[in-house]
């Protein structure tokens, strides 16, 4: 399968995205990025010998879907059903849900599929991050154990059609190929990890993921778990109607 992406370019200094600017919602400037031709693998049918643990990234099947929009009550008990699945299929210990994203690919959508290659954090974003959620001595006694940050992502409504969510295989990528992009909002600033083009990355996705289906991809882990980078991808599957692509993705924080 062929997609593009849009990978980020190095520059001799930090770049960033603007949220939200001049108190407009959905308003974003963006660093530069250079569109990308890709090929991709569709793993749908696949026996590839994919495991979190080697990949970062497991596959989940025969889900309840997601009751969108939310209420209160259902958030509540969506975050129970998250710490549920995180439990049995990576072995957390402890699991802490601290954002849910819902994303819908319309220009009016205020939250659109993100675009640019990337990983949710970087070092630095980690670290703040924890200290942000359970304040410094709780974060001294994760970070002497084993912990990381994953990211469980589903689709919403309607089966994904257009702008599938892709991956780069963490053994395709070298370290060079990360750089630290900054997340300017109103009320505070993150930074994640960007990812500048290289002809060996290998990109693979699955085709056609139904409301019953997620994903559970790391984005950050303090004993080896790899990374992904990660994206959008610019292509429709053969039939696509015209259902626009919605998504949630929910970060978690997790103990082991």
């Amino acid at each position: 399968m062929n997609a593009s992406v849009n990978y980020h370019v190095r520059k001799p200094f930090t770049q960033a995205f603007e949220f939200d600017v001049d108190g407009i919602d959905g308003n974003l400037v963006s660093p530069e990025l250079v569109t990308t031709h890709v090929n991709v693998t569709d793993i749908r049918n696949s026996d590839a010998n994919i495991g979190f643990k080697t990949h970062g990234i497991i596959f989940l099947e025969g889900l309840n879907a997601v009751p969108y929009p939310f209420n209160e009550d259902e958030v509540a008990l969506y975050n129970r059903k998250i710490e549920e699945v995180l439990k049995t299929q990576i072995g957390a210990k402890e699991v802490l849900v601290f954002d849910h994203t819902v994303r819908v690919d319309d220009e009016n959508a205020s939250r659109r599929p993100a675009r640019n290659v990337h990983n949710d954090y970087s070092e630095k974003g980690i670290h703040k991050r924890l200290i942000d959620l359970v304040g410094n001595d709780k974060a001294a006694e994760y970070r002497n154990g084993h912990f990381g940050f994953v990211n469980l992502w589903r689709p919403v409504e309607n089966t994904i059609m257009s702008s599938p969510l892709g991956f780069i295989c963490p053994d395709s990528m070298n370290v060079e190929d990360w750089i630290n992009i900054e997340l300017w909002y109103p009320d505070r600033k993150g930074e994640i990890l960007g990812v500048i083009p290289n002809a060996e990355h290998r990109w693979f996705y699955k085709s056609k993921m139904r409301v019953d289906e997620g994903i559970i991809f790391n984005i950050y882990d303090n004993s080896g778990v790899p990374h992904l980078a990660h994206s959008a991808l610019d292509m429709s599957e053969a039939g696509a109607k015209k259902t626009i692509r919605k998504s949630i993705e929910s970060r978690v924080l997790v103990k082991y």
